[in-house]
């Protein structure tokens, strides 16, 4: 479940407490992967790394010009907006199982409309 108030707030500040600690923690890997003396430090510099915002802003409007100049990825999703399906008939990850449930339950209903009745009584 994990939807209720207590366990919200305790996702939110587990990811207050990582990014106070992300700094300290990649010194401490730096710090490690210099005592085995195994993996080149640039390797570990394109991995992760720690920079003052005015450098790490204008790094990021480099990398954005570049990959709009390279290559265009499509990241729509064409979802009908009648039954909130995307084009592989999934749902928004924010729907519920409930929602999803009477949805496909509206649709199904739909679907018996188009058949025609069968008489009732005998034909004669």
């Amino acid at each position: 479940m994990a939807k209720s108030l207590r366990s919200k707030w305790k996702r939110k500040m587990r990811a207050e407490k990582r990014k106070k600690n992300a700094p300290k923690e990649l010194s401490r890997l730096k710090s490690i992967l210099k005592v085995n003396g195994d993996v080149l430090m640039k390797d570990v510099e394109e991995i992760a790394t720690v920079m003052a915002p005015k450098h790490c802003q204008e790094k990021m409007d480099c990398v954005e010009k570049n990959e709009n100049d390279d290559m265009k990825m499509e990241t729509e999703i064409k979802r009908n907006k009648k039954t909130l399906l995307d084009q592989h008939g999934q749902y928004p990850v924010w729907m519920n199982q409930r929602q999803r449930k009477r949805l496909k339950a509206k649709r199904e209903k739909g679907k018996g409309k188009n058949k025609a009745k069968a008489a009732k009584g005998l034909a004669w």
